[in-house]
């Protein structure tokens, strides 16, 4: 038998009685995901002896389900997670000893604890109190208080080992991409992004940290809440080391990794901020656009003859070629925040979107709000259905709906515009005339690019045919 610590075959007894109780050196890699999970790597200085290895190990966030070895010579074969001690377990724990309690200013009593359900106390008089004397006050004793939660955990080793390797997957960490773009008006903008971490549960320090971007199924939902259900929920007075340098890429499945600067640090309730990228700087293309009378799928009917407003949307398209220091980075999904500058100089915020991951070299488009000044109204001036006999072989009819649109474009811009009105439908349909040529984008997606006179107003158009 093994005779270093607890380590060899021990009784669960002896385990209780023999685990470490100082606290080991660990150092901690975490890779966090926007979802909130949290894998966490430690390695502490703790040896192995060959085969059965007992010990307590201070594992923040654990879900003891989730818990392995990432060395091939250990395997976890159990792990008990022992919560910290609250005070009916501090009670249970004390039956059979001598307790101080206190039953006012100045006034305390000893009472020896004989039962907690039903409470049963013997008075130093020797009578018996079936009521508790009073508030408590337990000695600091490590095998009688936990301060914080603590893993038992038994592995198994096929050779002897310098530290002890762990691996489990926690919740309560997240990170999100926001990017700011300072719009300049010959096409090009400045192009910053940054990552913020929100922690809830963990207090880490002294970190290697990784960001995960990518989409990651969750297939396991139940997680151990007891860190998450005990963390404070008000904002904690917390520190994040500065960062000097920018995030690492690198691709490992179909994920994308940022390795921080690093050592990190970051408090429950308290942000930290590091920057993904140095500035960079891209060409950029506006456009305004219409969307489609037509639902994407589906039936659609007759419309009031009045005429309707319809949103001018706005959209960026921030150029993203390979070979240039925006293309050739991979963008993780979050939001884009577009600034530009007034007659002063200062910046004001234009426009914000979301967007999703974007591989490297793909240009980035997103929607940043609606046009102030050009607007759209939309009218329906005809609608016709028929049920059109099917061309031999086939037998029977199907339905057929001719319906005609007129958009009339508003611009109270001292400059000319340019107006996409697009039309995207599922199946057989076709734009059978228009006072603007149409331009196939896809299968389903036609537009009309319709100039639009500064300080003026252009009208376009259309019949279409939908077959179904």
């Amino acid at each position: 038998m093994n005779k270093t610590g607890i380590r060899g075959q021990v009784s669960g007894v002896g385990v209780l009685l023999a685990l470490l109780t100082a606290p080991l050196a660990a150092q901690t890699s975490l890779s966090i995901y926007s979802d909130g999970r949290v894998v966490v790597r430690k390695t502490i200085a703790q040896k192995l002896d060959r085969g059965r290895n007992i010990f307590a190990f201070d594992l923040p966030g654990l879900d003891p389900a989730t818990l392995f070895s990432p060395d091939s010579s250990v395997a976890v074969t159990s792990a008990v997670l022992r919560p910290a001690t609250d005070l009916e377990t501090a009670m249970r724990n004390s039956i059979g000893r001598t307790v101080t309690f206190v039953r006012g200013k100045g006034d305390t009593i000893q009472a020896t604890v004989l039962s907690v359900t039903p409470p049963q106390f013997k008075m130093p008089n020797g009578l018996l109190q079936l009521a508790q004397p009073g508030e408590p006050l337990f000695p600091a004793e490590a095998g009688l208080i936990r301060t914080k939660p603590e893993a038992v955990v038994t592995l198994e080793a096929s050779r002897a080992r310098e530290n002890t390797d762990l691996v489990y997957v926690s919740q309560g960490v997240t990170w999100e991409a926001v990017y700011q773009a300072v719009l300049g008006g010959t096409g090009s903008a400045t192009v910053t992004g940054a990552a913020t971490i929100n922690s809830s549960t963990l207090r880490v320090d002294s970190a290697s940290v990784q960001l995960v971007a990518g989409s990651i199924n969750r297939a396991r939902m139940q997680m151990n809440g007891m860190e998450e259900a005990k963390a404070a929920p008000a904002m904690l007075a917390g520190r994040a080391v500065a960062m000097d340098a920018y995030a690492e890429e690198q691709t490992v499945g179909e994920t994308h990794v940022y390795d921080l600067p690093g050592p990190v640090s970051f408090d429950i309730g308290s942000p930290l901020t590091t920057a993904l990228f140095p500035r960079a700087r891209a060409d950029y293309a506006q456009e305004f656009v219409v969307p489609g009378a037509m639902p994407w799928r589906g039936y659609f009917g007759p419309m009031a003859p009045d005429p309707n407003a319809v949103p001018v949307q706005v959209w960026y398209t921030f150029r993203r070629a390979h070979g240039t220091a925006f293309g050739d980075r991979p963008i993780p999904g979050g939001t884009m925040q577009l600034f530009q500058r007034d007659s002063s100089g200062r910046v004001q915020l234009v426009g914000e979107a979301a967007f999703t991951h974007t591989p490297a070299g793909k240009d980035l488009r997103v929607q940043s709000g609606d046009a102030f000044d050009v607007t759209a109204e939309r009218v329906q001036t005809d609608f016709h259905q028929a049920n059109i006999p099917n061309a031999p072989p086939a037998r029977g009819s199907h339905s057929r709906v001719t319906a005609s649109y007129r958009v009339t474009l508003t611009n109270a811009k001292n400059q000319a515009v340019t107006v996409d009105v697009r039309e995207d439908h599922w199946g057989n349909w076709s734009i059978i005339d228009s006072s603007v040529p149409p331009e196939k984008l896809s299968s389903s997606e036609q537009r009309f690019r319709v100039p639009v006179p500064a300080n003026g107003t252009a009208t376009l158009t259309y019949t279409v045919q939908v077959d179904s």
